[in-house]
């Protein structure tokens, strides 16, 4: 459900009266009452690759290398992570340069005990600041990854613009090497850890500085679910290559010392190759038993509708026990689930219900072609299954709008700044010293956000619930405890947001990366 300009003005009041509702290239004027034939569509332009792209299906499905400690001592294990330049092969017979977590892409798994504190040393050896922010984590201010706190080269760093109307003093910088720590006093669940540099995150990420952190508890360890290699993570993303094999990127200075992209990709890049940890379209070969997928979309603004074709012969195609910030407290079956960036799923699938022999693909019902494939999956031979998705996963808190002590409004869509057009949040333009919230530690607030196209918001410290979707009930896959919501075109979303864990300054900005990077990112103060 969507809205004309008119009436999305009226509903959100004074804040989205303060920023004209432009439309962006593939979407354009739509914004207007037809919005919405293709409501589940992706925001943004296409990067067409130079190179001929791979046929799907043809390459097996690689799994990120799980990091070990460098060092571990009663409270705490201790990780070493060198962000550096490699050159990997992704497209067959083709080198592509990535900018990687120990050189790879994606990075290596980190895995966490709940309450157990992990300290990971981050080296860096690019030409570049880097910022590494872990996604979903409570984790205290100075650890967040706040966009200015950069990690410098050894050496030091003396280029660096900045988009217009923000201020860009250095925050907490570091130069060759930080201690990110990370108490991680949270629950089981699928985080993950990129770069979060001001400006840049969107093309620092398309170069492959992303990788996994999962949390596990005991609850979690106790439950009957798929474990060891039956529990499978999966990085979707999308790219594209130039002619050379080089990640195509339409960044206005490809050294990433100057910001910004050329053309209408500022709307967000959409690329047309899929990749799923690191491979082009890769297959798998699985046994007739059931499988765990910790499904994250790790694209920079591409959106997917993950479906399997054929369907089982009985019972849904997925199976979800977990969200952003850990398990649902009861399991919900899906046919077809929708996945904006940064956001996570845990998804059982049942291959107990395909002949031995089936290929199994895992499609992109939102595209057509090969960019409306994401994987196959071959069941391959016969196995006993002792894993079962229970009734009850976990103990569940669920929030209710009578515990809100305060109802904030945000709206998120385009103005301008300086002459030049801008993404923003109620019409404003990220400013490190300008504070847009000021939530009490230990409290719930309603947020009520309002959007012109395909924004996922994410907010930074605080997990949240969907209350609402258009005033109606939220959507199948809104539940569970969140810090990302998929909010379509002209839509108004409503989440009960609580903060807890520490108090300082942390941001909340839009996850299509070119869009945060168009300074559409504000800050909260927890106090």
């Amino acid at each position: 459900m969507t809205l004309s300009r008119r009436r999305l003005i009226q509903l959100a009041g004074g804040a989205a009266a303060a920023v004209p509702l432009a439309g962006c290239s593939e979407i354009g004027d739509r914004i207007g009452d037809n919005l919405g034939s293709r409501s589940g569509s992706s925001t943004g332009s296409k990067m067409s690759s130079e190179i001929d792209i791979p046929e799907p299906f043809q390459i097996p499905l690689p799994r990120p290398q799980v990091l070990k400690p460098s060092n571990s001592d009663g409270t705490t294990d201790f990780y070493e992570v060198t962000q550096r330049a490699a050159k990997v092969e992704i497209i067959p017979g083709h080198q592509t340069e990535i900018w990687g977590y120990n050189g790879t892409f994606p990075g290596p798994t980190i895995e966490s005990r709940a309450g157990r504190r992990t300290v990971v040393r981050h080296r860096n050896e690019l030409s570049v600041p880097v910022v590494v922010h872990l996604h979903g984590g409570k984790t205290p201010p100075e650890h967040d990854g706040y966009p200015i706190d950069f990690l410098l080269p050894k050496g030091g760093y003396q280029h660096g613009g900045s988009m217009p109307g923000h201020d860009m003093k250095a925050g907490n910088t570091s130069e060759g090497t930080k201690d990110y720590i990370y108490p991680l006093d949270q629950p089981a669940a699928t985080l993950w850890y990129h770069d979060h540099r001001m400006d840049f995150t969107g093309p620092q990420v398309y170069r492959g500085l992303a990788g996994f952190h999962l949390v596990r508890d005991d609850e979690e360890d106790a439950l009957p679910l798929p474990k060891g290699e039956k529990e499978v993570p999966l990085f979707i993303c999308d790219r594209a290559f130039a002619g050379d094999g080089s990640f195509r990127y339409p960044a206005s200075d490809h050294s990433l010392h100057d910001p910004g992209v050329t053309g209408q990709f500022s709307n967000g890049v959409l690329g047309d190759v899929i990749l799923v940890n690191g491979a082009p379209w890769p297959t798998m070969d699985v046994t007739n038993t059931r499988y765990r997928f910790r499904v994250l979309n790790g694209s920079n603004a591409r959106r997917y509708a993950l479906s399997l074709d054929p369907k089982p012969g009985e019972g849904r195609s997925f199976v979800q026990i977990g969200s952003d910030a850990g398990l649902l407290g009861a399991p919900i079956g899906h046919d077809k689930i929708e996945i904006a960036p940064a956001e996570r799923y845990d998804l059982v699938i049942d291959f107990s219900q395909f002949k031995v022999g089936t290929r199994v693909t895992l499609r992109n019902e939102l595209d057509n072609g090969k960019l409306g494939a994401i994987m196959q999956f071959h069941v391959a031979s016969r196995a006993t299954d002792d894993s079962t998705v229970p009734g009850k996963l976990a103990d569940f808190e669920q929030l209710d709008r009578s515990q809100a002590v305060v109802t904030r409004q945000f709206l998120f869509g385009q103005g301008v700044s300086g002459g030049k057009q801008i993404w923003a949040v109620n019409g404003k333009p990220f400013d490190p010293n300008r504070i847009d919230a000021q939530p009490k530690l230990g409290t719930v607030e309603i947020w009520k956000l309002v959007t012109d196209v395909h924004h996922p918001v994410h907010l930074h410290l605080a997990h949240f619930q969907v209350l609402s979707r258009m005033t109606k009930a939220p959507l199948a896959r809104d539940a569970g405890w969140k810090d990302t919501v998929d909010i379509l075109p002209g839509q108004i979303v409503e989440v009960a947001a609580k903060f807890t864990g520490y108090q300082g300054k942390y941001v909340f900005h839009c996850h299509n990366l070119e869009h945060e990077d168009m300074v559409m990112m504000s800050n909260l103060q927890v106090v």
